[in-house]
């Protein structure tokens, strides 16, 4: 187990290597083709800018976008204990606890680092798990917490989108340029604004197709190898493997999406929230429920 703990962490700091690599590349690309190198600086900077504010805003964009509605012990005394016994198990602060009104069995973890962690489950989820299950699926979540999980996938949603800006941005430049550059002959003689809305064109495509596209597909697999160590972690704090793979088991069998969803917070949750039977396409930022279950039954032998 402790070797497939290390090597998602290692995958995943190769992968945001590689994706921050390619996003400065094309930022020098763009600085070189306008002419202005200090350009480069100022996109990196945007990016970077752009990726601390959803870093600090995340635990509360989520809970926004979930409707969860924080609870206090006498609210529901199950989950609450839940979470609590698994905090002090870990030495770990009391997150603030959620629920979300929702029939489909699911649960999410959000928050920069531990002290400022967010837990939440659905209605859904409370009602067909049992103790556990449960607590399999809370550990699971507190181990997104331990881990810092939450924090690298907020960078990498960061990074996506701030290129999906980027694109945007390249592509009006290109518009402006072509609008305004056009009527000078001379700088049109010799490849001057119409060169320069070409290239931004071209970097406009390429930055879409990496935010659209690539983007997507890092974020699905970082989100992949993060599960895949908070099921491990989990079954390290329980103990008790087979109460997770039994919850994921019930998880895998509902085959509706949850009510209110988004696509930039489905990595989140423990179980895809918008097409859980389909797990294995391309961009699902959660593996196969099958491979997690035998994974876990295979920890579980071990103990």
């Amino acid at each position: 187990m402790y070797k497939a703990i290390a090597a998602n962490k290692r995958n995943t700091v190769i992968i945001i290597g590689l994706f921050v690599a390619l996003l400065t590349a094309i930022a020098v690309w763009w600085g070189n083709y306008s002419g202005n190198g200090s350009s480069s600086i100022m996109i990196v900077g945007f990016v970077l800018l752009y990726t601390l504010f959803q870093y600090f805003m995340a635990g509360s964009l989520a809970v926004a976008m979930s409707g969860a509605i924080q609870i206090e012990k006498s609210d529901n005394p199950r989950l609450w204990n839940t979470v609590e016994n698994l905090a002090i198990t870990e030495g770990m602060p009391m997150p603030k606890v959620y629920i979300i009104n929702d029939p489909a069995p699911n649960a999410f973890a959000t928050g920069r680092d531990p002290k400022h962690a967010i837990v939440a489950a659905t209605t859904g989820l409370l009602e067909i798990m049992d103790d556990n299950e449960l607590q399999g699926v809370m550990a699971h979540e507190m181990s997104h917490v331990k881990n810092y999980d939450i924090r690298v996938s907020t960078i990498v949603f960061g990074l996506v989108s701030a290129i999906g800006i980027l694109a945007d941005m390249a592509m009006r430049a290109a518009f402006w340029s072509g609008m305004f550059g056009g009527g000078n002959r001379d700088r049109d003689r010799n490849g001057g604004d119409n060169g320069m809305g070409l290239v931004l064109i071209l970097i406009g495509i390429v930055a879409s197709i990496i935010a659209f596209l690539i983007g997507p597909l890092v974020q699905a697999a970082v989100s992949r190898q993060r599960e895949y160590l908070a099921d491990a972690s989990g079954a390290e704090i329980t103990r008790f493997p087979e109460g997770l793979a039994s919850a994921l088991e019930k998880l895998g069998q509902y085959g509706k999406p949850m009510r209110k969803h988004s696509t930039s917070m489905a990595h989140m949750y423990i179980a895809d929230p918008i097409k859980p039977g389909f797990v294995e396409r391309a961009f699902s930022t959660h593996p196969p429920i099958p491979e997690r279950i035998a994974r876990l039954k295979k920890i579980g032998s071990g103990f």
